[in-house]
């Protein structure tokens, strides 16, 4: 099986991220519990789920997902919404401080002290795959963490895994936000 590992960092990465996960798994007919709940006379929804997902124990899918930031306050959101059990505990890293919406911060400090803790569970994922396609990776282009620990990440994975598929959904910030961010440094 051909798998693909999905990471999403920063606010806008992990709301993204976590509304993809809702569509994915509804397309597949898995709940909320991780159990499948689709149709069982039909191997379709079944057909491909190894792309995303793990089977854990129990006939459970698990997300093949990292979900990273620089404070908790999102975590605890995704946690908390509708699909937040299905992830693995352990796949959720997080700061405490936050990079303000500040690339440096996300890329040279605040983020750099992280990601080496992200990166320890991006190996566990990768070394679960039989055959590990490439990343998707969900961030954005403005802030703090998205932007600056994202660019940090992609750049470690090619450097790990120069002969994989990298795949980003990068959400750039439109410019009355970001005129509006810029008047309050």
């Amino acid at each position: 099986m051909r798998e693909i590992l999905h990471i999403q960092g920063g606010q806008c990465g992990n709301q993204i991220g976590s509304k993809f996960w809702e569509v994915i798994c509804d397309e597949h007919g898995i709940g909320p519990t991780g159990q499948f709940q689709g149709d069982e006379t039909s191997d379709l929804q079944l057909e491909r789920i190894n792309v995303y997902f793990n089977e854990a124990s129990g006939g459970r899918y698990v997300p093949r997902a990292v979900l990273m930031d620089l404070e908790p306050g999102t975590m605890d959101s995704i946690r908390s919404g509708p699909y937040g059990q299905i992830f693995r505990p352990d796949n959720f890293v997080f700061g405490q401080s936050g990079a303000g919406n500040n690339w440096a911060k996300g890329h040279y400090t605040e983020g750099a002290e992280l990601i080496d803790s992200v990166l320890d569970v991006v190996r566990k994922e990768a070394e679960n795959c039989d055959c590990l396609q490439g990343f998707q990776v969900c961030h954005s282009l403005g802030g703090g963490t998205g932007s600056g620990m994202g660019t940090l990440l992609i750049s470690k994975i090619r450097e790990e895994y120069p002969d994989r598929m990298m795949l980003t959904f990068s959400v750039f910030p439109s410019p009355k936000d970001f005129e509006a961010e810029q008047s309050k440094l």
